[in-house]
């Protein structure tokens, strides 16, 4: 282990000195890549020295047990000794786990699309319920959500709603939510009190940015067409709705802010390079599903990830077989906890897998 985190030191210090280089400053890209490459490993390598340190006043305890004769510091030593030990353990461990390849996309901003399934109107209801759910949860958070299109439900909710989550490490975060969620209670429009089971599912994608994406202009048709809804005097008088055709795959994204072409145009090009970016990330989703129970939800969308029963105040994720008993809170946006256990587990997996 010692031998990987001196290497990945020196790169750091190669990263740190490029990036002073006036041909690497002068290209973004290069510049921009580096930046991020040098980001990365700063947890590591403060790990890396803070591991140093430990070993050093460690084998410096050690001496003095060795060589020291009265009892008074033969005794502070030990408990030193002891204390050092088990923070060794503990960064040995993290250590580890840092080493480990991660997601290169846990670090980006995320889009979040949320789609009523099976049960009707109460169905529309639950994705609104998830929805605000979200939102409690990125103001926790201080994470920013940007609506981008919305279909709201005929007695409430969203038929489908898909929003922009921006901040630090959202999508590292936020992808344990991929998936269906399934809602057990008694409906609004129910009148003999009986429970019903309604289901919305979770697509969340990490916002791809130019970078990822190699978009040709000439490979779009952009057109233009009136906004509707409700909106004021703009609203089917001026075209600022924007409709993207991507030519080569046939996706289309159309956007309506009802007010500003550019702000529509900006956020369809977000959308469609996500769109473009996850045709190839799927097929690394479809490789860790096979090996982590963790992240089924997001290779196999059609999966059942969590349930919440409101008779008995309960919520269970399927994944990790984990059942809390605060739904009240939870639906207000209170879900770190939950995201902290599927991460956990699948930390152990991914410690496994490199142990194997």
């Amino acid at each position: 282990m010692l031998d990987k985190l001196e290497a990945i030191y020196k790169r750091y210090q190669e990263i740190e000195k490029q990036m002073n280089e006036p041909s690497v400053m002068a290209d973004m890209n290069a510049y921009i890549k580096l930046s991020k490459d040098y980001k990365d490993l700063q947890p590591i390598i403060e790990a890396y020295k803070k591991y140093e340190l430990v070993v050093a006043n460690l084998a410096a305890a050690k001496e003095i047990l060795n060589k020291e004769k009265d009892e008074e510091f033969r005794a502070m030593a030990k408990e030193e000794i002891n204390v050092l030990s088990d923070t060794r353990e503990q960064l040995e461990t993290d250590i580890r786990l840092m080493l480990i390849p991660s997601d290169p996309q846990d670090g980006k901003n995320a889009v979040v699309e949320i789609r009523a399934g099976s049960g009707g109107d109460e169905a529309s209801i639950f994705a609104g319920d998830l929805y605000r759910m979200y939102t409690k949860f990125c103001e926790t958070k201080n994470w920013k959500i940007d609506l981008v299109e919305f279909t709201e439900g005929t007695v409430g909710g969203y038929k489908e709603i898909i929003f922009n989550i921006s901040g630090q490490n959202v999508y590292g975060q936020m992808k344990y939510e991929s998936g269906v969620h399934r809602v057990q209670r008694v409906p609004q429009t129910e009148t003999q009190g009986r429970v019903h089971t309604s289901a919305a599912s979770v697509v969340v994608l990490p916002e791809a940015d130019e970078f990822d994406i190699d978009l040709k202009p000439s490979d779009i048709r952009k057109d233009l067409y009136c906004s509707s809804g409700p909106g004021g005097q703009s609203v089917n008088t001026t075209y600022s709705a924007v409709r993207l055709t991507h030519i080569p795959t046939g996706i289309t994204v159309a956007i309506q802010d009802q007010k500003s072409q550019m702000k529509n145009f900006d956020k369809a090009m977000v959308i469609l390079r996500t769109r473009l970016f996850e045709q190839e990330y799927q097929k690394y989703l479809d490789e860790i599903s096979k090996k982590r129970k963790t992240m089924v939800s997001t290779g196999d969308r059609s999966a059942k990830v969590r349930t919440y029963n409101y008779p008995q105040s309960r919520i269970t994720d399927h994944r990790i077989n984990l059942t809390v008993y605060n739904l009240s809170t939870f639906m207000d946006g209170d879900i770190q906890d939950m995201i902290d256990a599927l991460q956990l587990a699948e930390n152990a997996e991914r410690l496994k897998e490199a142990v194997n």
